[in-house]
């Protein structure tokens, strides 16, 4: 077998207010394969409390690539995907795929009133927030991919910041910078797909995978077929990283 040292990197972000431990159940599919490693992005998990930015999110995603070896693969899931744009759009060279699942969408008109509302009401009552947030992981996720979300804690309190830097944001913009390959990736009943042809579109090298009859929170409850998504874009972006270096070396 191979030694998993020699395998891509993989980072993966995780999405508002729960933290790096949601990405337990892909990580224990990947592990053969490839190092990898879900940090906490600022206000969530173990740095619940720091003040949030997107572009604090994105230098948390590009410090875990550095460890790794300053060359990955980079998966994120709703705000880690937006996450994740930021962090290729700042650092391109670092970056050498993305796996964006759940975040084709820009946060406008209705959309963002409703997440503005639910912010204001995670900030007031974070405890109720919380509890609640809890009732729906585990409903929307039984068994341990529910867990996993909720092993690391919850962070409502962060929800307006989010809010307001994601709004901020212009992630088809960065789409349009970032040179590398792209794997736009919805759960078919996802209202995050939104403006995924418009994401797709800005893709250099872009491909949209849909997954049957789940949502937003639903894909996750097939760590397995993510791990496969994950998998299969690291075996792309490895092969594609080799032919480069060889040719850089000619």
């Amino acid at each position: 077998m191979e030694p998993v040292e020699q395998g891509l990197p993989v980072v993966l972000a995780h999405g508002t207010r729960v933290s790096g431990t949601m990405w337990a159940p892909v990580m224990e599919r990947i592990a053969h394969r490839h190092p990898a490693a879900a940090p906490d992005l600022p206000g969530h998990g173990s740095r619940r409390g720091e003040p949030f930015t997107l572009a604090g999110a994105a230098a948390a995603v590009l410090e875990a690539v550095d460890a790794l070896g300053g060359r990955a693969l980079v998966v994120g899931h709703s705000l880690g995907g937006y996450a994740a744009l930021e962090a290729a759009r700042t650092r391109p060279e670092a970056v050498l795929g993305l796996v964006a699942v759940g975040c084709t969408a820009r946060p406008r008109g209705p959309l963002l009133a409703a997440y503005r509302g639910a912010g204001r009401l995670a900030a007031r009552r974070p405890e109720a927030a919380d509890r609640f947030s809890r009732w729906a992981f585990r409903r929307a996720l039984p068994g341990a991919a529910g867990e996993a979300m909720l092993r690391g804690g919850l962070s409502g309190e962060v929800v307006p910041a989010v809010v307001r830097s994601v709004a901020a944001a212009d992630p088809v913009a960065a789409l349009r910078s970032y040179p590398g390959p792209v794997w736009l990736v919805n759960g078919e009943r996802d209202h995050f797909r939104r403006d995924e042809r418009l994401f797709l579109g800005a893709c250099r090298d872009g491909r949209l995978q849909i997954v049957p009859r789940r949502g937003h929170i639903g894909v996750l409850a097939e760590p397995a077929a993510l791990a496969r998504i994950v998998l299969d874009a690291a075996a792309v972006v490895t092969a594609a990283a080799t032919t480069a270096d060889q040719e850089a070396c000619r």
